[in-house]
């Protein structure tokens, strides 16, 4: 028999560390609220009958922000067979409020109370008999960053779905709010029913001036007249209005149960210690030296050290493998054309990427840790006030953070974003960071050209990406998107150390990204360029890469680029490549470049100088992203020609920055 788990909870709360306990995904965890930006879909590990989907974060079911339209949707729609909610025990006065609305749905449900661990070791205790008797759902105890407690949840959960057991107690209210909700309910029960809608739940929402249920329930004049009477009444009665009197109805509910069966100190011990560190890493002056100071050392470490290193031994690895399989195609006397796709194309293109693995997994290792750790939630505090000086809020430095990663998920992650006007102006920002897959090309250049200041060139090309998107959020501020940024509320979680379970998955995560790169785009792509270059317009084999069909496509595209201070037709060639994946500006000119190995090196020292490598590389970091990216940009824009000028903009932006800075340095006498 086939069930549905729904994982339905705040933001922040343990979900998706639970989903992937739950089901062994690698799906994204991080200690900042909005991680989860849409549902995500796995199988149980131990019954592969059991679809496990975990939800946005949200605080209500009222259909406002995309998270709260998403789970609502498939809460009230899909029907999962049972809905696992999970709850911040050292914070469940707040996560109730949700689960109250969640009984009213009427399906099966189970509570999770999650991070139990820090609740108790502050001496905080809750009484999990009481909470079930009183809100007559399963409450199960766990700690989902270790697996405590979850292998009984996954017990209770299974017996409650298969024997269909509904929560009992639906009714929290009293007074004139439970004659106001019971009236309308009588009203529209034969609706409610004909549309398989819980009753309590719908009545509610319609007190609340839900307007998508009042379309799907096709309520008479007659009936919207009653209902808005029975509102006013209740808003008389109680002196306040409609929302503020549901609310406190709940709350008083939530009051009186953690009286009875919740005992916990004022502030747990992580977060009276999180209050001591934040008070260096929030402070005034100190907050954002200290972000620079710690973005610096992990540059430091990932491209001089550690990363650095590593991509070393296996570049050694790479070149013996081809090394061998050369000798090996050459004993067996494969012909030329195909032992040199074979070498010079495949093993080249996709070897002189391959290589920068080590360093990628190096850095989002550490990248990993500041987001685990809450770190990153106090940057988004912090950057705030700088973001609303160019019309946005610190709300919008999570898809930009995401950015770092990947632009694809990061895009997608401004639905997030309460403001139409700030999702836009994010979208269009966000691709200006630095994302993973332009690593190889950063790689590569710094190491044939800035070999003693690693570290210091990589922070300039992320420090500039951030400083374009600043300067292209106030234009964008005063000529196209005007108005104010709405309000930013974040809740700072509290510090907690990284988990190892949360970091491996995700450093495989993105080694996993980007091995699927290797072997399919990157891999299509070396042997497309070969071919190009290997070949005139007649097909002829070319002794001479500059009588190929690339150099002629080439050459047309090079003078575009002879201002910045690379005209070579190989440069601008691997640029354009470079639209499909990021990487393949680095495939693109190991295959060019005589597939020799060469990379990086004399090669490239023959078309660049440290200047053009300069002006090269700030190109890189700010054309449009890759045709992913772009698909995305279109996807959530929901226009061809918004995205169309989004990717002028990006172009021309990126153009005149390298030709300053090319400009700049032959001033400054750098050559």
């Amino acid at each position: 028999m086939s069930l549905t788990f729904a994982l339905v909870g705040n933001q922040n709360c343990g979900k998706s560390t639970l989903f992937n306990y739950l089901t062994g995904s690698n799906q994204h965890v991080g200690n900042f609220p909005g991680v989860t930006v849409q549902k995500k879909e796995g199988r149980l590990l131990t019954n592969k009958d059991v679809t496990v989907i975990d939800l946005p974060g949200i605080y209500s079911l009222s259909p406002y922000t995309s998270e709260e339209i998403v789970t609502r949707d498939l809460l009230l729609r899909s029907k999962p067979d049972i809905i696992i909610n999970v709850i911040d025990a050292t914070n469940i006065e707040r996560s109730l409020y949700l689960s109250l609305q969640l009984i009213e749905l009427n399906t099966p449900m189970i509570m999770a109370l999650n991070m139990m661990d820090e609740l108790t070791a502050s001496g905080g205790s809750i009484d999990i008999k009481k909470i079930e008797d009183r809100l007559t759902v399963p409450v199960v105890p766990i700690t989902a960053n270790s697996g405590a407690g979850v292998d009984e949840l996954l017990s209770r959960a299974l017996k409650t779905a298969h024997d269909k057991k509904m929560p009992e107690r639906l009714d929290f209210c009293s007074g004139v709010t439970h004659m106001a909700i019971h009236s309308i309910a009588h009203l529209i029960e034969a609706k409610v029913r004909s549309k398989g809608l819980p009753l309590r739940f719908s009545a509610t929402k319609l007190i609340e001036g839900d307007e998508p249920l009042v379309k799907e329930l096709e309520l008479t004049a007659n009936e919207l007249d009653i209902i808005d009477h029975v509102t006013k009444d209740l808003e008389i009665a109680l002196d306040t209005d409609k929302e503020a009197a549901l609310a406190d109805m709940r709350y008083t509910y939530i009051e009186e149960l953690c009286s009875y069966a919740v005992h916990k100190p004022q502030e747990t011990i992580a977060q009276m210690r999180s209050v001591k560190i934040d008070h260096y890493l929030t402070h005034k002056y100190f907050a954002i030296p200290i972000f620079l100071l710690t973005i610096f050392t992990i540059f430091l470490l990932t491209f001089d050290v550690i990363g650095a290193a590593l991509s070393d031994w296996l570049e050694i690895g790479i070149s013996s493998v081809t090394e061998a399989a050369d000798l090996g195609l050459t004993a067996i006397g494969l012909s030329a054309p195909i032992h040199s796709l074979i070498i010079d194309g495949i093993f080249t293109g996709v070897g002189s990427v391959l290589s920068f693995l080590p360093t990628i997994v190096t850095l989002f290792f550490f990248l990993s840790m500041l987001e685990d750790s809450g770190y990153m939630a106090r940057i988004a505090f912090v950057m705030d006030k700088l973001l609303r000086k160019i019309g946005l809020s610190g709300s919008s430095f999570v898809p930009m953070l995401i950015g770092f990663g990947c632009s694809v998920p990061a895009i997608m992650a401004t639905r997030t974003l309460a403001s139409e006007r700030d999702r836009k102006m994010t979208m269009i920002l966000t691709p200006f960071m630095s994302c993973s897959a332009k690593l190889p090309i950063y790689g590569v250049f710094i190491s044939a050209f800035f070999a003693d200041n690693k570290a210091a060139v990589m922070m300039f090309l992320y420090l500039l990406g951030i400083f374009i998107a600043i300067a292209s959020g106030l234009l964008l501020k005063t000529f196209v998107y005007n108005g104010q940024p709405v309000p930013f509320v974040m809740e700072l979680p509290a510090y907690r150390l990284p988990t190892a379970r949360n970091i491996m998955l995700h450093m495989w995560s993105k080694a996993k990204d980007f091995l699927y790169k290797a072997f399919t785009v990157i891999f299509v792509a070396s042997i497309v360029i070969w071919l190009l270059q290997s070949f005139d317009t007649r097909f002829y084999m070319v002794d001479n890469p500059e009588n190929s069909m690339l150099a002629s496509i080439g050459s047309f595209i090079a003078p575009f680029f002879a201002p910045l201070g690379f005209g070579d037709w190989r440069a601008a060639t691997a640029l354009v490549t470079g639209l499909t994946a990021k990487e393949v500006v680095i495939s693109t000119l190991s295959v060019l470049m005589g597939g020799d190995g060469d990379i990086p090196g004399t090669a490239l020292q023959s078309i660049f100088t440290p200047l053009t490598a300069l002006s090269f590389l700030t190109f890189s970091l700010l054309y449009p992203p890759c045709i992913a990216a772009l698909a995305a940009i279109r996807r959530e824009m929901n226009s061809t020609v918004e995205t169309f000028y989004i990717m002028s903009y990006q172009i021309i932006t990126s153009w005149i920055v390298a030709f300053i800075v090319y400009n700049l340095g032959k001033i400054l006498g750098f050559k």
